[in-house]
């Protein structure tokens, strides 16, 4: 068997070692049913053919044992059978004639014991055949699973019920980016454990491989750790909108055996007002008004209600840190976590007296985080763990740090503000980045503004500058974010330091109500950018076959328990073209 792995890895090395591609290849003709993200390259026989799936159909696993795999073929084999998922329009294929039925889908694995962390290979190969075999061809664990969700989707039921399969197809897979993540924001709202599951899930069938868990804010501290209880017993909204030692294990376990990586952050030393229940020697400015006037944004204590940053002249700022950091890097054990450090607020630390007389004696509020960084980075590195800074910590026009305290070595920087411009600044400076710009990717955008009595609304106006109320505004249409280059006015060389990107739900006007409308389609629209690209064989964006392809899979996914926001009325997708604005 090991001589058999070693030629299928070679086999897996020959297929799959072209540069990678920036979008997929296609045939001449579009492939008669519909999957997402859209592989790299797929062939198949024309005219497609499909066959029956065996009622005694199994998935034969690798010889070895990789226990996350092992759950992954389990789910697979029941999806298969209690989906009853059929295509809006009925795909053109003829039926075997033969009698064949699909009976197997063996997987062959190089690497078992390939870690999911950043940059594993993800790659896989597919073939079902027409005799009644097919095949996942994967280096890891992890493409192998990609491959079996890919395999879910080329399946269906007929009109009559029975469960089809497309046969005589051949995929080869492999993502664009290694970085393809979703971000939910649990400190403003409390999500319940099973709303993260079901995101989790979701992204799995999206290929999207990073849930970056943003758990702490201003608003609320929710998640028990050991080394310090008292954070959330003060912290979170109420004793039930915790996440406990268990709800974290359960969580980063299910992620594991859908092949999503769970990062944390724990973000400081802005956004920590829900620390000062515990800790108030620690925090400063906690509990005032955070726009003290109104008619001066310059003197704001916060970037939105919910006043409090960590004091960094404080011994016990370093003390309470550093149990937080040793007790979340126990908890998760991805490679990358997540420090924050965005949106410090000059104002704040200017009321703090302790600040104001380190200020008084010739110290700036930029060596003051500069000294909080100077502990956290090295603490987290010590981890074994990349530490993960929003822009900010760099970019910030007021308050920032000089580059030599985060080495490109260990740190990656995500981008959300001005767009390619900062993405391409970081980049220069010779460090990694994620890509999760406001303008295209944040999912929160366009729903008006959550602060109370807005004097914008005294006087009726038709556009509110144009951002609808919002900050962030427009709404972010699955089209602008599918639409969207990372790599934009970056030259090749300052691109491979793109290492993907990240949709963000901020939730200040968000909860578990919502939750799924807010997040799908949307976020696949990144997903199979991410994936795959989105141009076709000729470098032009590929919208009008992408909708119909998203609102089957949009279709799909609500299906499967996900209810993911329509993108169009049915009557379009039954009359393929009918509304497009050039036919």
């Amino acid at each position: 068997m090991a001589a058999r792995n070693g030629f299928l890895a070679l086999l897996l090395l020959s297929l799959l070692s072209s540069p990678l591609l920036s979008r997929a290849q296609e045939s001449s003709s579009s492939f008669p049913v519909n999957v997402w993200p859209k592989p790299t390259s797929m062939s198949w026989a024309e005219p497609l053919m499909a066959m029956p799936v065996s009622s005694s159909f199994r998935i034969v696993g690798p010889s070895g044992n990789n226990p996350y795999l092992v759950l992954a073929t389990q789910r697979y084999t029941a999806m298969l059978f209690t989906e009853r998922y059929r295509p809006i329009v009925r795909p053109a294929v003829n039926v075997t004639a033969t009698g064949d039925s699909l009976q197997s889908l063996t997987l062959f694995v190089s690497d078992l014991s390939a870690s999911l962390q950043d940059g594993v290979d993800e790659s896989y190969v597919l073939e079902i055949l027409p005799t009644g075999a097919a095949t996942v061809t994967a280096a890891t664990a992890w493409g192998a699973m990609h491959g079996l969700e890919t395999f879910s989707q080329l399946s269906w039921r007929s009109a009559s019920g029975k469960l089809l399969v497309a046969a005589g197809v051949r995929v080869e897979d492999r993502p664009l980016y290694q970085h393809r993540g979703l971000m939910l924001d649990t400190g403003r709202t409390y999500f319940p454990v099973l709303d993260i599951l079901r995101t989790i899930d979701a992204m799995a069938w999206n290929k999207m491989n990073v849930f970056h868990w943003h758990i702490t804010d201003s608003q609320s501290f929710p998640i028990e750790l050991p080394s310090e209880p008292r954070l959330a017993e003060m912290g979170a909204y109420g004793e039930d909108m915790r996440y406990t030692v268990e709800d974290v294990t359960r969580i980063v376990e299910f992620a594991m055996s859908r092949g999503v990586r769970v990062v944390p952050e724990i973000d400081g030393p802005g956004h920590t007002a829900s620390w000062a229940g515990a800790y108030p020697e620690a925090v400063s400015c906690a509990g005032k008004f955070w726009l003290p006037d109104a008619n001066d944004w310059g003197t704001r204590l916060a970037a939105e209600p919910g006043s409090g940053q960590l004091n960094p002249l404080k011994s016990k700022t370093y003390e309470v840190v550093a149990n937080v950091i040793n007790d979340i890097t126990s908890l998760f054990p991805d490679g990358f976590y997540h420090a924050g450090a965005d949106e410090v607020t000059p104002g704040c630390w200017q009321t703090d007296p302790s600040i104001q007389a380190d200020i008084d004696n010739g110290g700036t509020l930029s060596q003051l985080l500069e000294r909080y960084v100077r502990a956290v980075h090295p603490h987290v590195v010590s981890k074994n763990r990349t530490v993960v800074f929003w822009e900010d910590v760099l970019l910030d026009a007021a308050v920032n740090v000089s580059a030599s305290l985060i080495p490109p070595a260990t740190t990656i920087l995500q981008t959300w503000n001005n767009g390619s411009n900062n993405t391409k600044l970081i980049v220069q400076a010779g460090y990694r980045a994620i890509v999760s710009s406001a303008t295209f990717y944040y999912l929160d955008c366009g729903h008006g503004d959550f602060v109370g009595n807005n004097s914008v609304y005294d006087d009726q106006r038709s556009d509110y500058d144009t951002q609808g109320g919002s900050w962030c505004g427009p709404f972010k249409t699955w089209q602008r974010v599918y639409d969207y280059d990372i790599t934009y006015g970056l030259t090749a060389q300052e691109a491979k330091l793109v290492i993907g990107g990240e949709v963000a739900l901020w939730t200040e006007q968000a909860d578990a109500t919502v939750l799924d409308a807010r997040l799908w389609p949307r976020a696949s629209a990144m997903a199979e950018a991410l994936w795959s690209g989105n141009r076709d064989a000729a470098g032009e964006k590929r919208y009008a076959e992408a909708t119909d392809r998203l609102n089957d899979w949009r279709h799909r996914m609500v299906g499967r328990g996900v209810r993911a926001e329509p993108i169009q009325p049915l009557w379009c997708r039954t009359r393929p073209g009918m509304c497009n604005l050039v036919r």
